[in-house]
């Protein structure tokens, strides 16, 4: 476990038990208190009710300090006039009750805010801690923090694989369910990536580590449970705005009803009734139990700002490769110029695309290794994400990429090459020491679930569904077409992506535009939209650092689920917003009336704060539209 994680769990862990200590300074005076009054002892009794107040209100001051230099200001502040007023005006009762409401409150947060969590901080307890690795022809247990790209590790049956790496010696059977969701095992063959996270459901394989654990795949989903955990929403903030209208009015009816009746402790009674906690509880449990259960099925959001937009998502714009197809393209023909070699084109074109992690240039590496070609290391690459790359191999300059691309590096007629291309296919170009060399054609098809993921993000909320991929114009135009899309664009780069993501807000109708991809050329558009998602089945970091969502299985239709989860997430915070603060104002109006005394009020408000916390863990519970529980 990374040692930020392990840091908050323990301070977590303290803070857990300072909340127990401060719910038993005031239980045990109560009860103490409780026992003198009905043996006639009244005036120890008070002074045992006092000492309960007591420390419970001064952590309360100083927890308000720091609140108020963070620049916050919340409901708790009512907490500390009722149980001040309650000691000023001889009423040590219903001060310690007000003080047990509050650290009791304060375990009850801390409760619901557990379950809320249980499924993001679950994926933190279950990161990798050691590995098996090969040294000096033995094996030995180390840290996973230690491995280093290089290193060979043995992952046994039953082993979480410790950091990303390469299957050797495969086949590999990995359960994958901590990641995406998916109970079925996944079966990589060998010099497949295997990430990290994902439990070895087959016999035992040697692994070749790629990237050190805390680069690799399982760790950076932990950072970004950690910051969605951490975060404060736009609805928390308005929330604290709330707080400060609802103080204002609370104090006004308190003050007015103490000089109307002509006695102080009507002030008290509506003070003790004011002390709640639904604007300050049920948003944040409600929120994060939608992170939570986004999290349960493969969406993990990284904030609760985001969850607010996913929930005002109108219109989608997706990339091609990796979304509504495979994303695992396959070479199907290799067209070459006059006076150049397929297998030569092929291999030069190759050797130059190591340096790429873009899904298209690893499918060619992946074809020239299996026609057993031998490549060469790559000098001086220079990479324009999702456009193409050019660099040195063996001598020769190489230009792999868009046909706009590698046309505008070399001299040369490209149209007999392009004649006569299968519409469907992905056409990558290469052209060697500023010649046109060749045109390399992949079949990616689309997925056969592609078009029940569109019908589901539509049934979901979502009117407006255009396609942006850098591919050619033909192959994306037959995929908009056969998913009845509403507007598709070929041969862009990343700028290009950029203008249709302004063109999809148009369309969105005042909601929010969802952008969805998976390539290094996808980050400047998940940045820009709304809400962008990365694809973390096999999506590029950079990708995935800049959106707002990451999506951990490999199916769109999820998303509309996430949605789902999103609207009914803030609706419920909503309502118990709503519900808690009538509640209350009834309550205090009540007891500006003479009808509620301090302690009842304050035992009615503790029952209000109970109510509106467990309506807000309503959001664990499955809605129609979020899937079901797996």
């Amino acid at each position: 476990m990374p040692e930020p994680a392990r840091a908050d769990i323990q301070a977590a862990g303290a803070a857990g038990r300072n909340r127990y200590l401060l719910l038993a300074a005031a239980v045990l005076p109560l009860a103490v208190g409780l026992l003198l009054q009905l043996m006639g002892m009244k005036g120890a009794a008070s002074a045992a009710f006092a000492v309960g107040t007591a420390p419970v209100l001064a952590v309360l001051l100083i927890d308000i300090a720091w609140s108020l230099r963070a620049g916050r200001f919340g409901l708790d502040v009512l907490a500390a006039l009722s149980m001040a007023a309650a000691l000023a005006f001889g009423e040590p009762l219903a001060g310690n009750v007000v003080a047990l409401m509050y650290a009791g409150g304060q375990q009850l947060e801390r409760f619901a805010e557990g379950r809320a969590r249980r499924e993001m901080t679950a994926l933190a307890a279950r990161a990798p801690r050691d590995a098996v690795l090969h040294r000096d022809g033995g094996l030995v247990v180390v840290p996973a923090v230690d491995l280093v790209a290089g290193d060979r590790v043995l992952v046994r049956s039953g082993d979480t694989v410790p950091a990303d790496g390469a299957v050797l010696g495969g086949p590999a059977v990995l359960d994958l369910s901590s990641l995406t969701g998916e109970t079925r095992p996944a079966r990589l063959e060998d010099g497949e990536e295997a990430p990290s996270g994902a439990v070895n459901a087959g016999d035992a394989f040697d692994l070749a580590i790629l990237r050190p654990a805390a680069d690799s795949t399982y760790a950076g989903i932990v950072r970004l449970v950690e910051a969605a955990a951490s975060s404060r929403a736009p609805m928390v903030r308005l929330a604290d705005r709330y707080a400060l209208a609802f103080v204002l009015v609370s104090l006004a009816l308190a003050i007015g009803a103490a000089i109307l009746a002509h006695d102080p402790r009507r002030a008290l009674a509506v003070l003790v009734v004011a002390t709640p906690c639904p604007l300050i509880l049920a948003v944040p449990v409600a929120l994060m139990a939608g992170l939570s259960r986004a999290a349960k099925r493969g969406v993990l959001v990284k904030s609760g700002g985001a969850l607010e937009k996913l929930a005002r998502v109108r219109a989608l714009v997706v990339d091609k490769t990796g979304t509504l197809t495979h994303g695992r393209a396959e070479l199907e023909e290799v067209r070459t110029a006059p006076d150049f070699e397929p297998e030569e084109v092929l291999r030069l074109a190759a050797s130059l695309d190591q340096a790429s992690s873009h899904v298209v240039a690893r499918a060619l590496v992946h074809a020239a290794h299996d026609r057993d070609l031998a490549l060469s290391p790559p000098r001086a690459v220079k990479e324009d994400g999702g456009a193409g790359l050019e660099g040195w191999v063996e001598g020769h300059a190489v230009a792999v990429g868009g046909t706009a691309y590698v046309a505008a590096r070399a001299s040369g007629d490209w149209s007999a090459l392009r004649a006569h291309l299968p519409p469907a296919s992905a056409v990558v170009a290469v052209a060697i020491d500023g010649r046109p060399a060749g045109l390399l054609l992949f079949a990616d098809p689309v997925r056969d679930d592609a078009a029940d993921m569109i019908a589901a993000l539509r049934r979901g909320g979502v009117q407006h569904v255009a396609l942006a991929s850098g591919d050619r114009a033909e192959a994306v135009d037959a995929v908009g077409r056969d998913l009845g899309l509403d507007a598709w664009t070929g041969e862009l780069k990343p700028e290009g992506k950029i203008a249709q993501i302004a063109l999809s807000r148009e369309a969105a109708n005042g909601g929010a535009v969802m952008m969805v991809g998976d390539g290094v050329n996808d980050a400047p558009a998940l940045a820009a939209a709304d809400i962008g998602v990365a694809l973390g089945a096999r999506g590029a970091a950079a990708s995935a650092e800049v959106a707002d969502a990451v999506l951990l299985v490999d199916r769109l239709d999820r998303l509309a689920e996430a949605m789902a989860i999103a609207r009914r997430s803030l609706a419920i915070a909503r309502q118990s917003v709503r519900w808690g603060i009538g509640l209350s104002l009834v309550g205090m109006v009540a007891a500006a009336c003479g009808y509620l005394q301090p302690v009842q009020g304050a035992l009615l408000q503790e029952a209000i704060d109970v109510v509106v916390i467990l309506n807000a863990l309503r959001v664990l519970i499955p809605g129609p539209g979020e899937g079901a529980e797996t």
